[in-house]
This record gives C-alpha cells, sequence and structure tokens, in this order.
C-alpha cells in the first residue's frame, strides 16, 4: 500500500494553522515597510496609519480564514461565488451607489462594496474549474467557454465605469487560459483580436480615459492639468537618487506637490526618501511573494490548484509592473495601489483572500510516496 505523507512537515504554522511561513514573512515585511512609508506619505498623521492597521488586521484575518478552507472545497464553492458575483455586477448597474463619478458600490447599510473586486478572484478561479474537468490543452469550445466567463464580467465592470478593474479581471482570467497550455494559433488569433480590437476600445473610452492615453504619450502636453500627477511623480522619483533624502524628508511629498501621494502615488514617496538602493529592497521582496507563489503552483497537487495559484502569483506581478511603471511614466495613469504598500480597504481584503488561498493550496496537498 502506497503511504501518504504530509509535504508540510512539521512546522506549527503550516500543520496547525495551515500558512505558509516563507509566503508569511515576506507579506509581514511587505506591510511593515507600507506602514513605515504611509506615516511619511500622509504627512505624519497616526490615525491614517492606525485606519490602515485596522484594515490589515481583517485582511490578515481573511487571508487566515480562507487559508484554513482545503482546496477542492474552493474547487465546489467556485461556481457559486462566481454567478453570485456576476448578480452583484448586475445589481450595481440597476441600483449600484455614484461615487467619485462611478457606479461601482453596495451599500448594505454599515458597510458599502464593491462587487468587482470579488470578481478579481471569482473569474481565474471559475476559469480554473472549468478547465479542471475537461483534457489539457483546452479544445476550441472550452476555450470559447472560458472566454466568455472572462469577458461577461469584464463588461459589466467596464459599463460602471472602471477599465483599470475590468482590465485587471480579464488578465487574472487570461493568465489561467494561458497556464493552461493554450496552443500558438489560438495565441496569435488572441493578440491579432486585441490589436483589431482597440479602435473600437477608444472609441467607447470615456473622455478621462482618453486623455489618460494621450497624458502618458506626452506629459508635457498639460503640464498643469492632466500631465500634473505623473511629472511631479516622475521628479519625486528622480530626485532620490540612489540612496534616496531619507525617511520623512521628501519635499515633493511633504510639500504637497504630489498628489494621492497615500494611494496610488506612494511609491513615489518611497522613491525619493529611499532612493535607487530602497526600490532595489522592496522590488527584491515582492520579486520574494511572486516567486514564491509560483513555486506553490508548481508544486500543486491537481489541475485547478495548479492554475488558481499560477494566476494568483502572476496577477500580483501585474499589480506591482501596473503600480510602477505608472508611477515612473512608463504606462498610463490607470488608479492601480501599490499592493500592501498603498491605504486602501477593499483591495487589500481581496488581496489577502488570495494569499489565503495560496497557503491554502500549499498547506493541504498530500503526497503518495510509494
Amino acid at each position: 500500500m502506497p503511504r501518504i505523507e504530509d509535504p508540510n512537515g512539521s512546522g506549527l504554522l503550516r500543520r496547525r494553522l495551515h500558512l505558509d511561513g516563507w509566503l508569511l514573512a515576506a507579506l509581514l515585511a511587505l506591510i511593515g515597510v507600507g506602514l513605515i512609508i504611509l506615516y511619511s506619505a500622509s504627512g505624519g498623521h497616526i490615525s491614517v496609519v492606525y485606519r490602515q492597521i485596522t484594515r490589515l488586521v481583517l485582511g490578515v484575518g481573511v487571508m487566515f480564514l480562507v487559508a484554513q478552507i482545503a482546496s477542492y472545497h474552493l474547487r465546489r464553492l467556485t461556481p457559486w461565488l462566481y454567478f453570485a458575483g456576476l448578480a452583484l455586477l448586475m445589481l450595481v448597474l440597476i441600483k449600484g451607489e455614484v461615487g467619485m463619478g462611478a457606479q461601482r458600490w453596495l451599500s448594505l447599510g454599515v458597510v458599502r462594496f464593491q462587487p468587482s473586486e470579488l470578481m478579481k478572484l471569482a473569474v481565474p478561479m471559475a476559469v480554473a474549474w472549468l478547465f479542471s474537468e475537461r483534457p489539457l490543452p483546452p479544445r476550441g469550445r472550452d476555450l470559447f467557454i472560458a472566454i466568455l466567463v472572462v469577458v461577461v464580467p469584464a463588461i459589466l465592470i467596464a459599463k460602471e465605469p472602471d477599465l483599470g478593474t475590468a482590465l485587471l479581471v480579464a488578465m487574472a482570467g487570461s493568465f489561467v487560459i494561458f497556464l493552461a497550455g493554450i496552443r500558438y494559433r489560438y495565441l496569435f488569433g488572441f493578440f491579432v483580436s486585441i490589436l483589431a480590437a482597440l479602435p473600437v476600445l477608444w472609441h467607447f473610452m470615456h473622455g478621462y480615459q482618453r486623455n489618460r492615453v494621450l497624458t502618458f504619450i506626452n506629459p508635457e502636453r498639460d503640464p498643469l492639468g492632466t500631465g500634473y500627477h505623473i511629472m511631479q511623480s516622475m521628479i519625486a522619483v528622480g530626485s532620490g537618487g540612489i540612496y534616496g533624502k531619507g525617511w520623512l524628508n521628501g519635499t515633493q511629498a511633504q510639500l504637497d506637490f504630489l498628489p494621492e501621494r497615500s494611494t496610488d502615488f506612494i511609491f513615489s514617496v518611497f522613491g525619493e526618501e529611499f532612493g535607487l538602493l530602497g526600490a532595489i529592497f522592496l522590488l527584491g521582496l515582492y520579486a520574494f511573494v511572486i516567486l514564491r507563489g509560483l513555486i506553490i503552483a508548481v508544486n500543486a497537487q491537481d489541475s485547478y490548484s495548479r492554475l488558481l495559484a499560477g494566476s494568483i502569483s502572476l496577477t500580483f506581478s501585474v499589480y506591482v509592473l501596473v503600480n510602477i511603471g505608472m508611477v515612473i511614466g512608463l504606462l498610463p495613469v490607470v488608479g492601480v495601489p501599490l499592493p500592501l504598500i498603498s491605504y486602501g480597504g477593499t483591495s487589500m481584503v481581496t488581496l489577502m483572500a488570495a494569499f489565503g488561498m495560496l497557503m491554502s493550496i500549499q498547506t493541504h496537498r498530500r503526497l503518495v510516496a510509494h
């Protein structure tokens, strides 16, 4: 008879709490760096740090709870979670609350939330669930169904309008399709379709979205208007030099030249105060988290867990690259926060739930030793 062994060894974190020690340590390091820089970015307002700590405690609690759910239970819950998310997105378009010119929120009385955040998890879970029941690489019919699973919620989110989140949701689902082993002819057709759809996408963009693209191409076209954010951000990052100006000594942030410095542009504050060496350290922490997630994906026991873990890890890398690329002028401004660093609530909880899934996949697996 084959002997069933627990690959997670004797660690208390893994055996009883279902937490991956390496991943947890890197996440806590990122959280610590985030709180330090948030204090500076907020102008020394400790109340902002306290509010962030409250959200972080909630996020870590969600991560812990999700980590206790074995991956096969997650797989069973996936269709229900996906269709519930679709229903909530349609409800948002009918009677959602409007804020900052967009209809993205549902109110539960005491709290309001964005159902689009739920779909950041539900969409890759649904595509992984679909492919886990079928042979890989996916055939044409299965691929078509998977694309529908991705596109429908992305369109509903884009209509709110929230193009940035819609693209992130679509990307999370697309990573699952890519990891499933899509054939080259389908991949080529996908890229051709994307290029062909760009003029249509431009036509349906809102005015502010077009301005962001035009500002990305030439920030100096409106230096005191649409180009102000990105120009001040690049000045902040560039003025940090190799060693930085020191914590709490960044002039762009402390003298209020840099907008949104606690949220989308917090990396600019970090770059100005800690310089190139600090940025390399921060990127190293992010790289470790991404690499650990990919290792968990490679060692996963079944195709559902493997595809889901791979998608979560790659999507996390996109969040990091898009935010940093945005603040240094390599990408258009799309309002994507820097994970675990930027001030925020709903996206933080969603992200920690995703890490809870990674930990569940890692700590609940069992290997058969012959």
